[in-house]
Order: C-alpha cells, then sequence, then structure tokens
C-alpha cells in the first residue's frame, strides 16, 4: 500500500469514529429522555440499526436542540453534585456553627490564637 492509500483509510476510520461517537450519544440521549415513551425509543432503536445513518441525521435535525437541553441538564446536576461532595468533604461534614464551636474550644483550651480563630470563623461563615 503507498501514502494514499493509508491516507483514505485513515480518513474513513476518522468517519466511522465519529459515527460511532454520534451514535452512542444518540443512545444515551434516548435513554436519558423521561417525556419519550418506550415504543418510541425502541422505534428510534429499530431504526438505528435497521436504516442507522438516515436515521441518526432525521434524530440529531427533530431532537438536536432538546438532546443539547437534555445534556446540560446532565452536566449541571453533575456539576452540583460534586460541588456539594467537595463542600461536605472540606468542611468535614459540619456545619458552620460546629466548626465555630470547635474552633471556639481550640481557643479556650489555648491551643490557636485569637487571629487563627477569627480566621476559621471567617471561613466557617463563608
Amino acid at each position: 500500500m503507498d501514502f494514499w492509500n493509508y491516507f483514505w483509510l485513515l480518513v474513513w476510520w476518522f468517519f466511522f469514529i465519529v459515527y460511532l461517537i454520534i451514535l452512542f450519544q444518540i443512545i444515551a440521549d434516548l435513554f436519558r429522555d423521561r417525556e419519550l415513551s418506550g415504543w418510541w425509543k425502541a422505534l428510534w432503536v429499530i431504526g438505528l440499526i435497521v436504516v442507522p445513518f438516515l436515521t441518526a441525521l432525521v434524530y440529531i435535525i427533530a431532537r438536536g436542540n432538546g438532546m443539547a437541553e437534555r445534556h446540560f441538564a446532565a452536566t449541571r446536576a453533575a456539576k452540583a453534585e460534586a460541588d456539594s461532595y467537595i463542600r461536605e468533604v472540606a468542611t468535614g461534614g459540619q456545619s458552620p456553627a460546629d466548626q465555630i464551636s470547635t474552633a471556639k474550644a481550640l481557643l479556650d483550651a489555648g491551643t490557636i490564637s485569637p487571629e487563627e480563630f477569627n480566621t476559621l470563623k471567617a471561613k466557617a461563615l463563608a
């Protein structure tokens, strides 16, 4: 095989991988959509098996906006969950009042200075 045969093989593989990514995005969107009934989902999957390129094109044209909205909502929910988890881990699962009372106990025991107490209190209230 010469250079051009490898080049065209690479181009075809690129388009095949792009098609697979689009296909998996469509299938994920089908099962993410709570408004679409099971029968419609089954028809879309059958269409993707029987006439894959045409069905994928029709799906993107007909349901592309909803697909983007559902993806954005799922991303937003995942980010909110991650932020909540990070916040919980960073605070040790304590409420701001618990953090301040712990810092006050450390101040009363002489473990931290009043400046450190004020810093911890400001962090708990932020």
